[in-house]
Protein backbone atom coordinates (compact mmCIF):
# COMPACT_ATOMS: atom_id res chain seq x y z
CA UNK A 1 0.00 0.00 0.00
CA UNK A 2 1.37 3.46 -0.98
CA UNK A 3 1.13 5.06 2.33
CA UNK A 4 2.85 2.84 4.14
CA UNK A 5 5.83 3.68 2.11
CA UNK A 6 8.44 5.58 4.36
CA UNK A 7 10.95 8.87 3.55
CA UNK A 8 13.00 10.22 6.77
CA UNK A 9 12.52 13.55 7.46
CA UNK A 10 15.97 14.09 8.68
CA UNK A 11 19.21 12.14 7.86
CA UNK A 12 21.22 14.04 10.05
CA UNK A 13 20.50 12.69 13.67
CA UNK A 14 20.71 9.84 15.06
CA UNK A 15 17.12 9.50 15.16
CA UNK A 16 16.01 10.11 11.81
CA UNK A 17 11.65 10.00 12.06
CA UNK A 18 10.48 7.68 9.04
CA UNK A 19 7.33 8.99 7.78
CA UNK A 20 4.44 7.65 6.01
CA UNK A 21 3.87 8.97 2.37
CA UNK A 22 0.32 9.92 3.67
CA UNK A 23 -0.34 10.80 7.38
CA UNK A 24 -3.45 12.36 9.25
CA UNK A 25 -3.31 15.86 9.75
CA UNK A 26 -5.62 16.47 12.99
CA UNK A 27 -6.90 19.99 12.44
CA UNK A 28 -10.10 18.62 11.26
CA UNK A 29 -10.52 16.82 13.93
CA UNK A 30 -10.37 19.70 16.83
CA UNK A 31 -14.20 20.83 15.19
CA UNK A 32 -12.75 22.68 12.09
CA UNK A 33 -15.94 24.82 10.42
CA UNK A 34 -18.31 22.72 11.86
CA UNK A 35 -18.69 19.74 15.02
CA UNK A 36 -17.62 16.51 14.69
CA UNK A 37 -18.98 13.57 16.80
CA UNK A 38 -16.29 11.79 18.97
CA UNK A 39 -17.50 8.03 17.64
CA UNK A 40 -16.55 9.88 13.90
CA UNK A 41 -13.19 10.78 14.97
CA UNK A 42 -12.24 7.67 16.50
CA UNK A 43 -13.40 5.86 13.19
CA UNK A 44 -11.24 8.27 11.39
CA UNK A 45 -8.45 8.14 13.25
CA UNK A 46 -8.74 3.94 13.49
CA UNK A 47 -8.92 3.88 9.32
CA UNK A 48 -5.86 6.30 9.06
CA UNK A 49 -4.10 3.35 11.01
CA UNK A 50 -5.59 0.58 9.61
CA UNK A 51 -4.97 1.75 6.29
CA UNK A 52 -1.30 1.89 7.09
CA UNK A 53 -0.60 5.68 8.05
CA UNK A 54 1.93 5.72 10.90
CA UNK A 55 2.61 9.38 10.57
CA UNK A 56 -0.05 11.61 12.96
CA UNK A 57 -0.09 15.42 13.51
CA UNK A 58 -2.08 17.37 16.01
CA UNK A 59 -1.62 20.71 17.67
CA UNK A 60 -3.59 22.50 21.03
CA UNK A 61 -4.85 25.32 18.74
CA UNK A 62 -6.93 22.35 17.13
CA UNK A 63 -9.89 23.05 18.77
CA UNK A 64 -8.73 24.23 21.79
CA UNK A 65 -6.90 20.92 22.38
CA UNK A 66 -10.11 18.88 21.96
CA UNK A 67 -7.78 17.21 18.76
CA UNK A 68 -4.71 16.35 21.41
CA UNK A 69 -7.31 14.66 23.39
CA UNK A 70 -9.27 12.87 20.69
CA UNK A 71 -5.36 11.73 19.61
CA UNK A 72 -4.43 10.31 22.89
CA UNK A 73 -7.90 8.16 23.34
CA UNK A 74 -6.66 6.78 19.90
CA UNK A 75 -3.04 6.21 20.78
CA UNK A 76 -4.12 4.26 23.67
CA UNK A 77 -5.33 1.52 21.14
CA UNK A 78 -2.46 1.99 18.54
CA UNK A 79 0.49 2.07 21.15
CA UNK A 80 2.49 5.19 21.25
CA UNK A 81 5.67 2.94 19.74
CA UNK A 82 3.78 2.20 16.55
CA UNK A 83 3.42 5.99 15.10
CA UNK A 84 5.52 9.12 14.89
CA UNK A 85 3.62 11.93 16.55
CA UNK A 86 4.08 15.95 16.01
CA UNK A 87 2.33 18.66 17.63
CA UNK A 88 3.24 22.43 18.35
CA UNK A 89 3.96 24.98 20.44
CA UNK A 90 3.25 28.87 20.48
CA UNK A 91 0.38 29.22 21.39
CA UNK A 92 -1.17 28.24 25.36
CA UNK A 93 -4.35 27.34 26.20
CA UNK A 94 -5.85 29.79 29.30
CA UNK A 95 -8.89 28.90 31.34
CA UNK A 96 -11.11 32.13 30.93
CA UNK A 97 -14.89 33.22 31.12
CA UNK A 98 -17.08 32.28 28.76
CA UNK A 99 -17.01 35.52 26.74
CA UNK A 100 -13.02 35.27 26.46
CA UNK A 101 -12.95 31.64 24.85
CA UNK A 102 -11.33 32.17 21.04
CA UNK A 103 -12.17 29.28 19.56
CA UNK A 104 -10.95 30.99 15.73
CA UNK A 105 -12.44 28.94 13.04
CA UNK A 106 -13.70 26.13 15.50
CA UNK A 107 -16.76 24.97 17.01
CA UNK A 108 -17.71 23.32 20.12
CA UNK A 109 -14.46 24.00 22.20
CA UNK A 110 -13.43 23.89 25.79
CA UNK A 111 -13.60 27.11 27.56
CA UNK A 112 -9.82 28.39 26.96
CA UNK A 113 -8.53 31.24 25.59
CA UNK A 114 -5.17 31.50 23.14
CA UNK A 115 -2.15 33.35 23.96
CA UNK A 116 0.84 33.24 22.01
CA UNK A 117 3.76 32.62 23.75
CA UNK A 118 7.55 31.43 21.75
CA UNK A 119 9.49 32.58 25.30
CA UNK A 120 11.64 29.11 26.53
CA UNK A 121 8.95 28.74 29.44
CA UNK A 122 6.46 29.12 26.98
CA UNK A 123 7.24 26.19 24.67
CA UNK A 124 8.25 24.20 27.36
CA UNK A 125 4.93 24.67 29.23
CA UNK A 126 3.07 24.07 25.99
CA UNK A 127 4.79 20.64 25.73
CA UNK A 128 4.26 19.66 29.01
CA UNK A 129 0.57 20.63 28.76
CA UNK A 130 0.46 18.89 25.27
CA UNK A 131 1.81 15.73 26.63
CA UNK A 132 -0.80 15.31 29.21
CA UNK A 133 -3.42 16.22 26.56
CA UNK A 134 -1.68 13.00 24.46
CA UNK A 135 -1.58 11.05 27.29
CA UNK A 136 1.89 10.33 26.11
CA UNK A 137 5.72 10.97 27.56
CA UNK A 138 7.20 12.36 24.59
CA UNK A 139 6.81 13.22 20.89
CA UNK A 140 8.79 12.33 17.60
CA UNK A 141 8.51 16.11 15.92
CA UNK A 142 8.17 19.34 17.99
CA UNK A 143 7.00 22.39 15.26
CA UNK A 144 6.59 26.38 16.29
CA UNK A 145 3.22 27.26 15.17
CA UNK A 146 2.49 29.82 13.15
CA UNK A 147 4.97 32.56 13.19
CA UNK A 148 4.27 33.45 9.54
CA UNK A 149 2.96 36.68 8.28
CA UNK A 150 0.00 34.68 7.32
CA UNK A 151 -1.47 33.71 10.63
CA UNK A 152 0.06 36.87 12.78
CA UNK A 153 -1.57 39.36 10.66
CA UNK A 154 1.50 41.04 9.55
CA UNK A 155 5.02 41.19 8.09
CA UNK A 156 5.98 43.11 11.51
CA UNK A 157 3.84 41.08 13.73
CA UNK A 158 5.60 37.64 12.25
CA UNK A 159 8.95 39.08 12.83
CA UNK A 160 8.26 39.90 16.45
CA UNK A 161 7.27 36.55 16.89
CA UNK A 162 10.55 35.39 15.38
CA UNK A 163 12.25 37.85 17.69
CA UNK A 164 10.92 36.57 20.84
CA UNK A 165 11.90 32.48 19.76
CA UNK A 166 15.05 33.25 19.76
CA UNK A 167 15.90 36.18 22.06
CA UNK A 168 13.36 35.03 24.10
CA UNK A 169 14.56 31.16 24.84
CA UNK A 170 11.99 29.18 22.56
CA UNK A 171 14.46 27.97 20.25
CA UNK A 172 16.59 27.02 22.98
CA UNK A 173 13.75 25.07 24.70
CA UNK A 174 13.27 22.92 21.36
CA UNK A 175 16.94 22.64 21.24
CA UNK A 176 17.40 21.20 24.69
CA UNK A 177 14.99 18.60 23.95
CA UNK A 178 16.10 17.49 21.10
CA UNK A 179 19.72 17.21 22.63
CA UNK A 180 18.36 15.41 25.08
CA UNK A 181 16.94 12.93 23.16
CA UNK A 182 13.55 13.17 24.09
CA UNK A 183 12.05 14.53 20.70
CA UNK A 184 13.65 13.59 17.13
CA UNK A 185 13.30 16.52 15.30
CA UNK A 186 12.04 20.25 15.22
CA UNK A 187 10.78 22.75 12.86
CA UNK A 188 7.84 24.75 12.17
CA UNK A 189 3.83 24.60 11.23
CA UNK A 190 3.46 27.49 8.95
CA UNK A 191 1.30 28.88 5.75
CA UNK A 192 4.57 30.57 4.28
CA UNK A 193 7.99 28.91 2.57
CA UNK A 194 9.13 32.22 3.23
CA UNK A 195 9.28 32.49 7.44
CA UNK A 196 10.58 28.57 7.01
CA UNK A 197 13.76 30.26 4.58
CA UNK A 198 14.21 32.83 7.52
CA UNK A 199 13.99 30.32 10.22
CA UNK A 200 16.66 28.20 8.79
CA UNK A 201 18.82 31.37 8.51
CA UNK A 202 18.43 31.75 12.39
CA UNK A 203 18.75 28.02 13.48
CA UNK A 204 19.19 24.80 13.09
CA UNK A 205 15.67 22.93 11.99
CA UNK A 206 15.05 19.09 10.91
CA UNK A 207 11.68 19.98 8.39
CA UNK A 208 8.99 21.88 8.52
CA UNK A 209 4.96 21.57 8.15
CA UNK A 210 3.98 23.81 4.89
CA UNK A 211 0.69 24.21 4.77
CA UNK A 212 0.43 24.84 0.90
CA UNK A 213 2.70 26.59 -1.22
CA UNK A 214 3.85 23.82 -2.88
CA UNK A 215 0.87 22.72 -4.91
CA UNK A 216 -0.36 22.73 -8.72
CA UNK A 217 -0.71 26.31 -8.63
CA UNK A 218 2.01 27.31 -6.34
CA UNK A 219 5.51 26.24 -7.18
CA UNK A 220 7.44 30.03 -6.17
CA UNK A 221 9.41 27.48 -3.33
CA UNK A 222 11.15 26.31 -6.50
CA UNK A 223 13.11 29.68 -6.53
CA UNK A 224 14.79 29.41 -3.00
CA UNK A 225 13.78 27.79 -0.41
CA UNK A 226 13.25 23.88 -1.59
CA UNK A 227 16.69 23.97 -3.06
CA UNK A 228 17.70 25.78 0.53
CA UNK A 229 16.44 22.28 2.16
CA UNK A 230 17.71 20.04 -0.58
CA UNK A 231 21.24 21.58 0.27
CA UNK A 232 20.51 21.75 4.51
CA UNK A 233 19.26 17.68 4.27
CA UNK A 234 15.56 19.76 5.73
CA UNK A 235 12.37 17.22 4.79
CA UNK A 236 8.90 18.96 4.17
CA UNK A 237 5.77 17.61 5.74
CA UNK A 238 2.98 19.29 2.58
CA UNK A 239 -0.12 20.00 4.41
CA UNK A 240 -3.17 21.55 2.34
CA UNK A 241 -2.21 20.39 -1.36
CA UNK A 242 -5.30 21.61 -2.45
CA UNK A 243 -4.92 25.21 -1.65
CA UNK A 244 -8.02 24.67 1.10
CA UNK A 245 -10.36 23.39 -1.63
CA UNK A 246 -10.23 24.27 -5.31
CA UNK A 247 -7.61 21.65 -6.67
CA UNK A 248 -10.07 18.89 -4.52
CA UNK A 249 -13.39 20.54 -6.05
CA UNK A 250 -12.36 22.24 -8.91
CA UNK A 251 -13.28 25.31 -10.52
CA UNK A 252 -16.99 25.19 -9.52
CA UNK A 253 -18.74 28.56 -7.89
CA UNK A 254 -17.66 29.40 -4.51
CA UNK A 255 -14.26 27.36 -5.06
CA UNK A 256 -11.78 28.28 -1.77
CA UNK A 257 -8.29 28.77 -2.97
CA UNK A 258 -6.21 29.71 -0.12
CA UNK A 259 -8.77 30.53 2.46
CA UNK A 260 -10.85 32.43 0.50
CA UNK A 261 -12.85 32.82 -2.78
CA UNK A 262 -10.61 31.86 -5.61
CA UNK A 263 -9.90 34.96 -8.05
CA UNK A 264 -10.76 34.40 -11.57
CA UNK A 265 -7.25 34.09 -12.96
CA UNK A 266 -7.10 31.17 -10.61
CA UNK A 267 -10.22 29.84 -11.51
CA UNK A 268 -9.13 30.29 -15.39
CA UNK A 269 -5.65 28.82 -14.38
CA UNK A 270 -7.74 25.08 -12.21
CA UNK A 271 -10.40 24.76 -15.17
CA UNK A 272 -7.11 24.50 -18.16
CA UNK A 273 -6.11 21.83 -15.46
CA UNK A 274 -8.89 19.66 -14.71
CA UNK A 275 -8.90 19.61 -18.74
CA UNK A 276 -5.66 18.02 -18.75
CA UNK A 277 -6.50 15.77 -16.24
CA UNK A 278 -9.71 14.78 -17.93
CA UNK A 279 -7.98 13.54 -21.39
CA UNK A 280 -6.25 11.35 -19.19
CA UNK A 281 -9.36 10.47 -17.08
CA UNK A 282 -7.96 11.02 -13.86
CA UNK A 283 -9.81 12.79 -10.70
CA UNK A 284 -7.80 16.64 -10.55
CA UNK A 285 -7.98 15.58 -6.72
CA UNK A 286 -5.60 12.79 -7.26
CA UNK A 287 -3.02 14.91 -9.57
CA UNK A 288 -3.55 17.44 -6.72
CA UNK A 289 -2.40 14.94 -4.12
CA UNK A 290 0.34 12.96 -6.15
CA UNK A 291 1.88 15.93 -7.71
CA UNK A 292 3.38 17.38 -4.22
CA UNK A 293 5.13 14.15 -3.46
CA UNK A 294 7.52 14.26 -7.13
CA UNK A 295 9.62 16.95 -4.87
CA UNK A 296 12.75 14.80 -2.83
CA UNK A 297 12.12 17.20 0.40
CA UNK A 298 8.37 16.28 0.08
CA UNK A 299 8.35 13.49 2.93
CA UNK A 300 4.79 12.97 3.41
CA UNK A 301 0.97 14.82 3.08
CA UNK A 302 -1.28 15.10 5.68
CA UNK A 303 -4.47 15.66 4.07
CA UNK A 304 -7.71 15.92 6.21
CA UNK A 305 -10.51 13.81 6.96
CA UNK A 306 -13.22 13.81 9.70
CA UNK A 307 -14.31 10.41 8.93
CA UNK A 308 -13.26 6.98 8.29
CA UNK A 309 -15.06 7.41 4.38
CA UNK A 310 -12.94 10.79 4.00
CA UNK A 311 -9.59 8.81 5.30
CA UNK A 312 -10.57 5.54 2.57
CA UNK A 313 -11.00 8.32 -0.04
CA UNK A 314 -7.97 9.98 0.15
CA UNK A 315 -6.07 6.52 0.49
CA UNK A 316 -7.41 5.39 -2.80
CA UNK A 317 -6.58 8.89 -4.34
CA UNK A 318 -3.23 8.31 -3.80
CA UNK A 319 -3.27 4.40 -4.62
CA UNK A 320 -4.56 5.58 -8.27
CA UNK A 321 -2.40 5.04 -11.24
CA UNK A 322 -1.47 8.66 -12.85
CA UNK A 323 -0.15 8.61 -16.56
CA UNK A 324 3.07 10.06 -16.91
CA UNK A 325 1.92 11.62 -19.78
CA UNK A 326 -0.79 13.39 -17.88
CA UNK A 327 2.78 15.14 -15.90
CA UNK A 328 3.92 15.87 -19.26
CA UNK A 329 1.17 17.18 -20.91
CA UNK A 330 0.84 19.91 -17.88
CA UNK A 331 4.21 20.35 -17.83
CA UNK A 332 4.02 21.25 -22.16
CA UNK A 333 1.37 23.70 -21.67
CA UNK A 334 2.89 25.58 -18.93
CA UNK A 335 0.55 24.54 -16.15
CA UNK A 336 3.39 23.77 -13.81
CA UNK A 337 6.62 25.02 -13.96
CA UNK A 338 9.24 23.06 -16.58
CA UNK A 339 11.83 22.51 -13.06
CA UNK A 340 8.87 21.19 -10.71
CA UNK A 341 10.05 17.22 -10.37
CA UNK A 342 7.22 15.07 -11.29
CA UNK A 343 5.72 12.20 -9.42
CA UNK A 344 6.91 9.61 -12.24
CA UNK A 345 10.87 10.55 -11.85
CA UNK A 346 10.28 9.81 -8.68
CA UNK A 347 9.11 6.54 -8.57
CA UNK A 348 11.32 5.70 -10.92
CA UNK A 349 14.13 6.66 -8.56
CA UNK A 350 12.80 4.56 -6.49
Amino acid sequence: MSTSKLRLLNNRTSRPVPLTQMGFGGAPLGNLYRKVEDSDAQAALQAAYDSGMRYFDTAPQYGLGRSEDRFGKALQRFGRESIQLSTKVGRLLLDCEPHEVTPQAFVDVPQKRIVFDYTYDGVMRSYEESKQRLGVDSVDILLVHDVCAFSQGSQETSDAKVRELFDGGGYRALTELRDSGEIAAIGAGVNEWQVCEKLLGLGDFDGFLLAGRYTMLEQEALDSFLPLCEKRDVGIILGGPYNSGILATGAVPGAKYNYDIAPTPIMDRVRKIEAVCATHDTPLIAAALQFVLGHPCIKTVVPGAVSAQEVQANVALMEREIPAALWNDLRGEGLIRPDAPLPKELHDAA
